[in-house]
């Protein structure tokens, strides 16, 4: 299930996986697999990289109303 459009924002703010990962001070594997939806940040780690990317958290998250 995607969760997240962590990728999504990366890209519309002309950012890299690398970029993000130095940030927040984790590895670029970490970040590519919140990019690719296979394990997810905590809260506490999506409200920095909102923070980063000058976004409010719920532009990283995908609607729950879809979900079945």
């Amino acid at each position: 299930m995607k969760i997240n459009k962590i990728k999504l924002k990366l890209v519309e703010c002309g950012r890299t996986n690398k970029w993000l990962a130095e940030k927040l001070g984790k590895s670029e594997v970490t970040v590519s697999r919140w990019c690719t939806n296979e394990v997810q940040p905590s809260m506490e780690t999506l409200l920095e990289i909102a923070k980063h990317l000058d976004v409010d958290i719920i532009e990283l998250l995908n609607s729950s109303k879809n979900i079945k």
